[in-house]
C-alpha cells in the first residue's frame, strides 16, 4: 500500500505509532473532554491543515462549537524532512472576525511545535484567548500543547495520510462502480 507521509523514495521508520479511525474518534473526544473540564469556553476552532482539519472537526462537533476555521500552513515534505521554516499558504483565515474570541488551535501532532507556534502566535495578535489541542506531542516540540492526548517520540501514521491520493479509474473499472 502506497502512503502519502513518505516522499518518493523515502521508506517510514518500522517502529511508529499508527493511529485507527476508531481510536481517532476516541481520542478527538478524550481531548474534548479535557478542554470542558478545564473550565476553558471554546469560541471557534481554528485547524492547522491539513494535518488539522479532521481532529478539529471532530474535536469541534465534541464540544458544540459550530464556528469553525483553518488556516493552511506548509511545512513537512517527507518523513522528517521539512521546509527551513513553517509557511501560512493561501486561501488566509478572516482574522479580523477572531477579535475578542476564544480560540482552540487543533493540529494532528506538535513534532518540532514550529508550526503550533506559528498559529498560536498568529491567532494571539486577534484572539481574547488561544490554546493549543493536538493528538500527539512528542518531546522535540517547542511548544507544550494545553491538551494531549498522547505523547510519543515515534514516527505517526494517521489515518487520514495512511493511502496515496486516489487517482482517476479506468473506464471499465469507473462503470462498474458509478452505476446505482
Amino acid at each position: 500500500m502506497a502512503i502519502t507521509e513518505a516522499a518518493p523514495g523515502q521508506l517510514l521508520p518500522v517502529d511508529r505509532e499508527v493511529l485507527g479511525w476508531d481510536v481517532f474518534g476516541e481520542a478527538a473526544r478524550d481531548l474534548a473532554q479535557a478542554v470542558v473540564d478545564s473550565g476553558f469556553e471554546v469560541d471557534v476552532v481554528v485547524a492547522v491543515a491539513r494535518g488539522g482539519l479532521l481532529p478539529a472537526g471532530a474535536i469541534s462537533y465534541a464540544l458544540g462549537t459550530k464556528v469553525c476555521g483553518a488556516l493552511n500552513v506548509e511545512f513537512y515534505t517527507g518523513v522528517d524532512e521539512r521546509l527551513t521554516e513553517p509557511t501560512v499558504l493561501p486561501p488566509l483565515l478572516d482574522t479580523a472576525a477572531m477579535a475578542g474570541l476564544r480560540a482552540l488551535v487543533v493540529d494532528d501532532v506538535a513534532d518540532t511545535g514550529e508550526t503550533l507556534a506559528l498559529v498560536q502566535r498568529l491567532m494571539a495578535q486577534h484572539c481574547d484567548e488561544v490554546r493549543t489541542a493536538v493528538l500527539y506531542a512528542k518531546p522535540t516540540s517547542i511548544v507544550n500543547p494545553d491538551y494531549v492526548w498522547r505523547r510519543t517520540d515515534r514516527w505517526i501514521t494517521f489515518p487520514w495520510s495512511a493511502q496515496a491520493p486516489v487517482e482517476r479509474a479506468t473506464a471499465g473499472a469507473a462503470a462498474g462502480t458509478a452505476a446505482g
